[in-house]
């Protein structure tokens, strides 16, 4: 599993020029799964991203994660992650899981996230086409993958 973790002020999803969601302070979470993938790693990856300290506290150091600061998070499907591009200039999906695969981790990536977490939890629509603002904050952006936990 892959993610791109975005501090921000502010980020939405559109879908067919309407908005879909919208939060202020916290996440923009990017995932992918790939085919071998499993509850495993999004249970690990829901702990790095709920734990990661990225907002500041009172001293202005980064030395608050998202349970701390109260913030928001909105989760987005993006397979493209896994995109190779090793082979001539058009990118090859072959490692991201098949949307059949995918979507039940997706689901359950959203629902273990609030379960977990008690925070404002919004996502895109699985497999939709999507429009997504967002107001980078720093900026910081994290890249994790669960197959390289160390």
């Amino acid at each position: 599993m892959r993610a791109i973790i975005q501090r921000v002020s502010e980020a939405s999803v559109y879908i067919s020029n309407e908005k879909h969601s919208f939060i202020g302070h916290g996440l923009l979470v990017f995932v992918a799964w790939e085919k071998n993938d499993d509850a495993a790693d999004s249970d690990w990856m829901i702990r790095k991203i709920l734990n990661m300290r990225l907002f500041k506290d009172d001293s202005n150091i980064m030395n608050r994660s998202i349970l701390e600061f109260q913030g928001q998070i909105l989760v987005v499907s993006q397979y493209t992650l896994f995109a190779s591009i090793k082979k001539g200039n058009r990118p090859s999906y072959i490692r991201s899981a098949s949307p059949k695969l995918a979507k039940p981790f997706y689901d359950y990536f959203v629902k273990k996230m609030r379960e977990t977490s008690n925070l404002n939890i919004n996502s895109g629509v699985f497999g939709a086409e999507m429009k997504i603002y967002s107001s980078n904050d720093g900026p910081i952006t994290i890249s994790l993958d669960s197959k390289n936990k160390v």
